[in-house]
């Protein structure tokens, strides 16, 4: 048999759903899948596993294509990285330490890690509040530059403690990582980690046994998908798992796959209160600061009508609707989640590839979403309508 080329792969993706969620799926996710999978055949991505739920049903996974070239395919149990998407999990965790009293919205950057002198530059009145809103007023994603260069954690706290903000803090989105660094730093001082945290507070009672932080339990992992970038004759290239953003895992450290978003969504929909409290999910979904050049992202354009940051999500008005949404991206992953409150539905897509195209597969979904919502809506008000007139 000859050796099958790289990414030739691409050609025997199949929809890794069982049938009886097939026969399950309502006429418009068959409309959402078929097209989704026509998206991902033209621009040849390695593969990506996607999970969707509604409030009080099981939920139901997608999954397409390889995990590399001549690997396993992908499933609901193969870990992705998750990106800034890690955002969305410290946005709660931050909370549930604030309702248990032991961090508060309003403590300074300085008292936080207080071995960086940022109580002697225009970055003292910066508060937790403001890191985890993203309205710090720093320069908008300051130092990635040297994350990406493998500058250590301290370093790159020492250098944005010489920084003055753009504006006052708490007046302008700027979205921010290294910043994300000073949680670590006062976990740490603490003696406990972020990681340990995570596992203490979320994922341990939450059951999600397939999360975790680092680049070592990725790669440990039974079932992991490969990091794939975009090379110059537009094909996708394994790459190595960079460790630049795990060292800020606060902003982009977490490992997770399907399975266990799954029952992230669930929690953040209200199913698990004796994790995730109402008085949590909605104070990091309630909107803080502004975000209005979210509203004209590319192939998202037309559905967003006004974007803001929380803590830890955007909060998007979605054609009408609320949408508490994140994404996220490193170096060979996509990744996006999104919840409706209202509605109690959640989906979220895991790629091993850097490609655009995840930003088209989410607009579409919440927008069938929402239209076949509205259908069935309309719908049952006409049969009320005439059942009263008989």
């Amino acid at each position: 048999m000859p050796k099958i080329r790289a990414f030739q792969f691409i050609t025997l993706f199949i929809l890794a759903s069982s049938q009886a969620v097939q026969a399950q799926s309502p006429h418009w996710m068959d409309e959402f899948l078929a097209g989704t999978q026509a998206k991902v055949k033209e621009k040849k991505v390695p593969g990506y596993s996607m999970v969707y739920v509604e409030q009080g049903t099981p939920a139901q996974y997608f999954s397409y294509g390889l995990t590399e070239s001549n690997g396993t395919k992908i499933n609901e149990f193969t870990l992705f990285r998750l990106a800034s998407v890690s955002k969305t999990f410290t946005g709660s965790l931050t909370a549930k330490l604030v309702e248990q009293g032991k961090l508060d919205w309003q403590t300074s950057i300085s008292k936080l890690a207080p071995d960086f002198g940022f109580d002697q530059t225009g970055m003292a009145n910066i508060t937790l509040e403001h890191i985890l809103s993203q309205s710090s007023g720093l320069v908008p994603n300051a130092y990635d530059n040297l994350i990406e260069a493998n500058y250590s954690v301290k370093r790159i706290l020492n250098e944005l403690a010489e920084l003055q903000p753009l504006c006052q803090p708490g007046e302008c989105y700027t979205y921010q990582n290294a910043l994300f660094g000073v949680l670590e730093q006062h976990f740490n001082q603490n003696n406990v980690s972020y990681s340990s945290l995570l596992q203490k507070e979320l994922l341990q009672p939450l059951k999600m046994q397939y999360t975790s932080v680092g680049k070592v339990p990725l790669e440990s992992a039974k079932s992991w998908a490969k990091p794939h970038v975009l090379t110059r004759d537009k094909t996708w290239k394994k790459t190595n798992v960079s460790n630049n953003y795990y060292r800020f895992a606060p902003a982009a450290g977490i490992n997770t796959n399907s399975k266990d978003l799954g029952i992230w969504l669930k929690a953040l929909l209200g199913e698990r209160p004796d994790v995730l409290s109402p008085e949590v999910i909605t104070g990091v979904t309630t909107p803080k600061i502004r975000t209005k050049r979210e509203i004209y992202r590319k192939g998202w354009k037309g559905h967003l009508h006004d974007a803001y940051y929380g803590y830890g999500w955007r909060v998007y008005d979605f054609d009408g609707h609320k949408l508490n949404y994140h994404s996220g991206w490193v170096r060979g992953y996509r990744a996006e989640i999104g919840f409706s409150p209202e509605t109690g539905a959640g989906f979220a897509v895991l790629m091993n590839a850097e490609s655009n195209v995840i930003n088209e597969i989410g607009a579409e979904f919440w927008a069938k979403y929402f239209q076949h919502l509205n259908s069935d809506q309309f719908a049952n008000n006409e049969e009320n309508t005439g059942n009263a007139g008989e």
